[in-house]
């Protein structure tokens, strides 16, 4: 998974994309709320605008869903336009998972936001100053623990920016304890105080922090994070086109070609075939099982009110995302929306070749999802396009029906 649009180290880290080939277009969902539907294609083609290949967007509610598409599930079928339920890596949205993951063993007993990770993890956070005796849970969760990005780090970060460097690393996977050893040969960029293991303000994104959260996750209930993912997320909310993919470079059908313009070429490349990641980013799914997943996350489905009360504790987040006064919680972030009087609630991730984009209402009563399958690394169009799918989500969601 790449990190969120905080410039081109931030945004180009990862290659952790999905396959893609021609798909038969499917009819278009017969769930259609009045008045929407026009508006909503009206953001999409604006996404489209922007120089993207591909979009597909939707928005859900009680009355039912709206989608909307525009562009070609390829390049090279120009005829053949985005399939409908396209499958497609959601990045960090991964993290809202994890955290939900996290915050549900939280709510059984088995785990306290207060536990550092010296208590699941002797001796796993040490060295060049890092002390995982100072680091908690709550500040895995809330990207407060000072921890150095893995991703920022890796020696080989310069070369997979490139064409010939993401088809040598498309099917490499590194382990956790891989990533957590890389992010540690640099000393943190600061150590939490201990005498307030959840008031931690200092903030700084790190996808080191959920591979850690998962380690402990995997620790605390002695079974592999995709399958407490599967069992206690994905299998209940009835997700049937959202897995994790582990090792395995490809997708499921259908889906849609994603591009990347890396720097300093003109051609797009193809960059749907690659693996790796895991709880920090390797979720797949779709514009409509993610909208189920905010919508019973918000609604309270999945966390107990204490849980998703402290979910919901945020701190600044400055130069993260394209959107003004954005606040972290614990694995989603909150915004201000003109004409919403609560904000709306939304992580968003991206990968190579693709850029996720959502938002969810406080109740949960309103979700609207996206994904664009292009991706300009240190492109001025790449801002235009994100601004273009805030705009989506943020009146996809403060708009009346």
């Amino acid at each position: 998974m790449i990190s969120r649009r905080t410039g081109l180290a931030a945004t180009a880290a990862a290659l952790l994309t999905g396959a893609s080939g021609p798909a038969a277009a499917a009819a278009a969902p017969h769930h259609r709320v009045p008045g929407l539907r026009g508006r909503l294609q009206s953001d999409v083609d604006a996404i489209l605008a922007t120089g993207a290949t591909g979009v597909l967007a939707e928005v859900q509610s009680a009355r039912g869903r709206t989608t909307a598409r525009a562009g070609s599930a390829g390049l090279r079928t120009p005829d053949r336009p985005v399939p409908w339920d396209a499958s497609y890596r959601i990045g960090s949205d991964t993290k809202t998972f994890t955290a939900t993951l996290a915050l549900q063993l939280v709510g059984e007993g088995r785990l306290a936001l207060t536990d550092t990770i010296e208590r699941w993890l002797p001796g796993a956070v040490r060295g060049n100053g890092n002390d995982g005796r100072r680091i908690t849970v709550a500040d895995l969760l809330r990207q407060t623990s000072g921890l150095n990005d893995y991703l920022a780090v890796s020696p080989d970060a310069g070369d997979a920016f490139t064409p010939d460097g993401y088809r040598r690393s498309r099917f490499r996977t590194t382990a956790p304890e891989d990533q957590l050893k890389a992010a540690l040969t640099r000393p943190p960029l600061w150590l939490p105080d201990p005498g307030q293991p959840t008031g931690e303000r200092r903030w700084g994104y790190s996808n080191t922090n959920y591979v850690v959260a998962g380690l402990i996750i995997e620790e605390v209930t002695g079974n592999p994070w995709a399958r407490e993912i599967h069992d206690r997320i994905i299998e209940p909310l009835g997700l049937r086109r959202t897995f994790t993919p582990g090792t395995s470079p490809y997708l499921s059908h259908p889906t849609a070609t994603a591009y990347t313009w890396f720097p300093g070429c003109a051609e797009p490349t193809d960059t749907t075939l690659a693996s790796g990641g895991g709880a920090e980013g390797s979720v797949v799914s779709t514009t409509h099982d993610h909208g189920v997943f905010l919508r019973a996350l918000m609604s309270g489905r999945l966390l107990r009110p204490a849980q998703l009360a402290a979910m919901k504790e945020t701190v600044v987040a400055e130069d993260w995302s394209a959107a003004p006064g954005v606040r972290y919680g614990l694995g989603i972030a909150w915004r201000p929306v003109a004409g919403s009087r609560g904000g709306i609630w939304f992580h968003g991730g991206t990968h190579l070749g693709i850029v996720s984009e959502s938002g969810v209402t406080p109740d949960g009563a309103r979700a609207a999802t996206s994904a664009t399958f292009s991706l300009r690394m240190g492109d001025p169009a790449q801002d235009a396009q994100d601004l273009a799918a805030l705009r989506l989500v943020d009146r996809a969601l403060t708009t009346g029906l």
